[in-house]
């Protein structure tokens, strides 16, 4: 328990979406999320920070959850390109959370080659590797199993489930979403489908320039 007189330990719900570009947040007020505006995710950053100066160290699914998990860029924490295993004996913010008296739980993406341990959560119930949008399986404590429905809105109803029925009440807790969607190959939930089907969404300035790449050494020669 805390400290006469000190703060009690907060409970931590982090939200973690693939590949969610800044453009489609409305948030951002970029002229692509005014067209699908994002209010729930607005909610979220008009009550806290919005994060405007940031950068990314390996935009890849495992890289980027190696790093959110120990803080440390791919050349220290090990994990530098997808299809390696992530070294679960490193120091990660949910171990030491668990180990300071958290309930501490992940359900949803993980993709870094290993299950989750003990010495980290409580509870897992993860995609096997990226995981499908329909009926998708899940490894868990107990082996792997699939469940019928769309991704996102089964690691939601798992969340929840956890949150609502499984952590032990009056403890501090770190809850861990980890969602698929907005990960290519971009497959809806059925009943959304047809949700912008008549709405033409903008191309960017740069959609139609050629990558340009400088000649190698050897042409230049070629070319004197």
């Amino acid at each position: 328990p805390p400290a006469a007189g000190a703060p009690e330990r907060p409970n931590i719900v982090f939200i973690m979406s693939d590949d969610h570009a800044v453009q489609a947040l409305s948030a951002y007020g970029h002229p692509v999320a005014e067209l699908a505006p994002t209010p729930n995710i607005d909610r979220i950053a008009e009550d806290g920070i919005l994060f405007r100066n940031s950068f990314v160290t390996n935009s890849l699914c495992g890289p980027s959850r190696a790093t959110m998990l120990t803080g440390q860029f791919g050349h220290l924490n090990g994990f530098k390109q997808n299809g390696e295993t992530f070294d679960g004996s490193q120091s990660t913010w949910p171990r030491l959370l668990k180990r300071a008296g958290y309930q501490t739980a992940v359900v949803g993406k993980w993709h870094i080659g290993r299950t989750p341990e003990g010495l980290e959560f409580d509870y897992f119930r993860i995609y096997n590797d990226q995981g499908e949008y329909y009926n998708p399986d899940f490894i868990t404590a107990d082996g792997m199993e699939r469940v019928e429905g769309y991704s996102s809105d089964l690691v939601t109803e798992f969340a929840l489930d956890w949150l609502e029925n499984r952590r032990e009440a009056g403890k501090p807790f770190l809850l861990m979403m980890h969602h698929k969607a907005p990960h290519r190959n971009w497959m809806p939930a059925l009943r959304h489908t047809r949700e912008f089907e008549n709405t033409e969404f903008p191309l960017p300035e740069t959609y139609f320039c050629l990558l340009y790449t400088s000649p190698s050494p050897r042409d230049r020669t070629r070319s004197r």
